[in-house]
């Protein structure tokens, strides 16, 4: 059965190489990231985590995207963290060689391909306790597999991860199962958001480091190699790398930023990649305007009492003052505040949302733009990939 012939979707909804079109022939809603700030992002957090001594092996979640992938390893990234499945599939199909499944394969699918990605070789995974460990113990045994993991330590975040103190004895209840073997110990910091002083995140966070190099050498003394100590957030990025005896570093977000980052101080606005290109399409009776980006084109995580659901800008990414992202609805996105009165029903605005990565999760494609001119250009269409 066949119908009428569709018609042709606007500039902007199919991925592939695109005409370059101003911002303003789009159609919105759209993801943009900013080719010049992304691989400055990149190439600064690079440096850093250089200077710290240690390997930078970010977590892939935030663009899966492999021209962004592909930047992060020309610029000295050893690998990749990844978090699902997916994630670990699409990167070793692009070849990378060290990854790292940073999530707990529970339950008998993810133990099967946790046992399958390990034979490759190219693959740590991570537990952190008996549950755990021993299903795959058996699976990896039964295999024919040796499983290489990272013990996962909870520092502080309160999610998962053992306790430090119980950290030796899961080892020494592991140590008889030979198709186990630990390399090191891991943790994400995530904790670190709770802290919006710059000095005293750092504080704790250079607590954090130093507590999990402690850790890896009482470890030791007791017998278990610790050849990783791994630690892991974008806020983190700037202490916890910093402490001697940490191996290696795993932030995120630091490609895109996002509004969460820049509240925190570890991010600034000039550094914010990742933005919503969405219109005005209504001026309601109440004096709010109304967007055609909503709770389907960005993630509405909060991360606390920030203010409003993403910062508001013009086309050049300077903040439209006093407007604020109030409310949003699946298709629309409600702005209030004094400075609303200048918008009109047509206008294009830029979201920088509180969380890029849930945004970027969002989009099958996000769109390049080269800034510089009075209307910004769009040059390509990158694949987002590997999604839920």
């Amino acid at each position: 059965m066949t119908g009428p012939t569709p018609p042709t979707l606007p500039v902007g909804f199919v991925a592939g190489p695109d005409p370059a079109p101003r911002l303003d022939q789009l159609a919105t809603p759209a993801l943009l990231v900013d080719r010049v700030r992304l691989e400055r992002n990149i190439a600064t957090t690079a440096a850093a985590i250089a200077g710290a001594g240690v390997a930078l092996r970010p977590h892939v979640k935030t663009s899966k995207c492999w021209e962004v992938a592909r930047r992060q390893l020309e610029a000295g990234a050893v690998g990749f963290t990844c978090s699902t499945p997916a994630e670990v599939s699409w990167l070793l199909g692009h070849g990378v060689e060290d990854l790292f499944w940073a999530h707990l394969p529970v339950g008998p699918a993810k133990v099967a391909f946790a046992v399958e990605a390990a034979a490759t070789g190219r693959v740590l995974l991570e537990v952190d306790s008996l549950e755990v460990a021993l299903p795959l113990a058996e699976a990896a045994a039964a295999a024919g597999v040796v499983a290489p993991y990272l013990l996962e330590i909870d520092t502080g975040q309160g999610r998962t991860g053992i306790d430090p103190d119980d950290a030796l004895a899961l080892l020494d209840a592991l140590a008889d199962r030979p198709s186990l073997r630990c390399r090191g110990i891991t943790t994400h910091e995530g904790q670190l958001t709770g802290y919006a002083g710059v000095e005293e995140r750092g504080r704790v966070g250079r607590g954090v480091g130093a507590g999990m190099v402690a850790l890896a050498e009482r470890l030791r003394a007791a017998g278990h190699p610790v050849e990783i100590v791994s630690v892991g957030s974008t806020p983190g990025a700037a202490s916890v790398p910093f402490s001697p005896g940490v191996t290696e570093a795993r932030p995120g977000t630091y490609v895109y930023s996002d509004l969460t980052q820049i509240r925190l101080g570890s991010g600034r606005l000039e550094d914010a990649a990742l933005t919503v290109l969405g219109r005005v399409v209504n001026r309601s009776r109440d004096g709010r305007a109304i967007l055609d980006a909503g709770t389907k084109a960005m993630s509405m995580d909060a991360f606390g009492a920030l203010g409003g659901l993403g910062l508001v800008c013009d086309l050049h990414l300077q903040p439209l003052p006093d407007v604020v992202f109030e409310q949003g609805n699946e298709e629309h996105g409600f702005l209030t505040g004094r400075g609303v009165a200048a918008l009109h029903v047509g206008d294009l605005v830029r979201i920088v949302p509180n969380h890029a990565c849930g945004t970027e999760n969002m989009w099958s494609r996000v769109h390049v733009v080269d800034e510089g001119t009075e209307h910004p250009g769009v040059s390509e269409v990158w694949a987002v990939e590997a999604r839920h």
